[in-house]
């Protein structure tokens, strides 16, 4: 075994004179190793929310809408089947659907509820999105074969209505005059419940396409605009749409990251902000090894003048008490790594657990995309806690070491 490294772990082991050095030693490890779990657990929920976001943000919302461009308040897409013949030609767009999009109330009772209702194909949706896999009990199939109404959760709470309850849609309209006539409406089965777990249950619902033209009093040649699935949603603002310069209808297109993009870059921020954060934390927990070491020194400097005597030179010294302090950061650092890694791995149903006790949503589903605390652990995250830990220990460890090789034997010995 290494000279040094041995001396140095048998000054672990052994009982300090001063028991005040064995205490802070403690403190440190216990402030490292909090630190670090706080980090692993903190980087893991990012992960989470970034993991959630990739599933049920990119896998339901289109990548890129191809809409009419509003003149005159016509938002009607004329003649889609032409639009959608001219994308596909693109490389980078690997299908196409088309949608017709409104606001309505929907009412059952007394209880209204406003909705954003899309109409779509569930034959060309499936191409575009995965948001069949988030309808309950197999409702996907029931809306293809019987039409109706899919409700997002959040929505058929708050109006109390199950599968197979009927409901009301209400659509405004204006008279020649601008002003309010009497609503149009329509009764509609609910055919199935959507479950996203998040925020657009409560502002979401689906509906057959031909029955949304119908409502809406477009033309099988007319819809609101095409969704469109694209290659790499990432790289979404750099397609260049050719051969639409010629379409004889003006368009606009909006991306998913005109909606949604912000919450890529707020945890991108909050994860820089949060491993700075806990970085320092760490390191005022590693300031203790340096009061750790130079309390070591003073009580080990008869041991250390009596090397000196015995041929052991500034270099010897130094590493001694460099280890000394890897050991106490290591310690501490292996801790908190295990710490974190199991706190991390059942985040989620620790914050369950919590809620139930407090009869308390922390993350409510009707603000956030997801009402629940995820948690996904990555090896890289632990690596790097682990290097940031060890670097702070080294050097904190530096100035007393660096001391400790300049203590004079002659000094220390005739004091004795």
């Amino acid at each position: 075994m290494n000279t040094p490294f041995f001396i140095s772990w048998r000054y672990q082991r052994s009982k300090q004179k001063n028991r005040l050095v064995s205490l802070i030693s403690a403190f440190s490890s216990i402030g490292i190793a909090l630190g670090v779990a706080v980090l692993i657990i903190g980087l893991s929920a990012m992960n989470g929310f970034e993991r959630e976001l990739n599933q049920r943000i990119l896998a339901i919302v289109p990548h890129v809408e191809i809409s009419a461009y509003q003149i005159n308040g016509d938002e009607r897409l004329q003649t889609w089947q032409n639009l959608a013949a001219l994308l596909k030609e693109n490389q980078e767009i690997e299908a196409v659907s088309p949608f017709v999009t409104f606001t309505a109330l929907i009412e059952n009772g007394t209880k209204l509820k406003v909705a954003q209702i899309k109409g779509v194909n569930k034959a060309s949706q499936d191409n575009v999105s995965q948001i069949g896999n988030y309808v309950l009990n197999e409702g996907w199939q029931h809306f293809a074969q019987d039409g109706g109404l899919v409700l997002g959760a959040g929505i058929a709470k708050d109006l109390g209505v199950t599968e197979g309850d009927w409901v009301t849609l209400l659509l405004s309209q204006n008279n020649e005059d601008n002003k309010f006539a009497q609503p149009i409406r329509q009764r509609m089965r609910v055919s199935a419940i959507l479950r996203l777990d998040g925020q657009l249950d409560h502002s979401y619902a689906l509906m057959p396409l031909e029955q949304a033209q119908v409502f809406l009093n477009y033309n099988q040649n007319e819809v609101t605009g095409l969704e469109l699935k694209v290659k790499n949603p990432f790289m979404v603002n750099e397609i260049y749409y050719e051969g639409l310069e010629r379409y004889p209808q003006m368009l606009s297109a909006e991306n998913w990251i005109s909606k949604f993009g912000y919450m890529y870059n707020d945890i991108r921020l909050i994860r820089t902000v949060m491993y700075i954060a806990m970085v320092l934390v760490i390191g005022v927990a590693c300031f203790n090894i340096i009061s750790t070491l130079i309390m070591a020194v003073k009580d080990k400097q008869g041991d250390i003048a009596i090397m000196r005597t015995l041929g052991a030179n500034d270099h010897f010294i130094r590493k001694i008490f460099i280890f000394y302090g890897l050991q106490v950061g290591m310690k501490g650092c292996l801790i908190g790594i295990v710490l974190g890694i199991v706190l991390a791995l059942n985040l989620t149903e620790i914050i369950r657990s919590i809620e139930w006790l407090l009869n308390k949503k922390l993350l409510s589903d009707g603000i956030y995309f997801v009402d629940f605390l995820p948690s996904e652990l990555h090896w890289q995250d632990i690596v790097l806690v682990f290097i940031s830990a060890l670097v702070l220990s080294l050097l904190a460890s530096l100035y007393p070491s660096n001391r400790a090789s300049k203590l004079q034997p002659a000094q220390v010995l005739s004091s004795y």
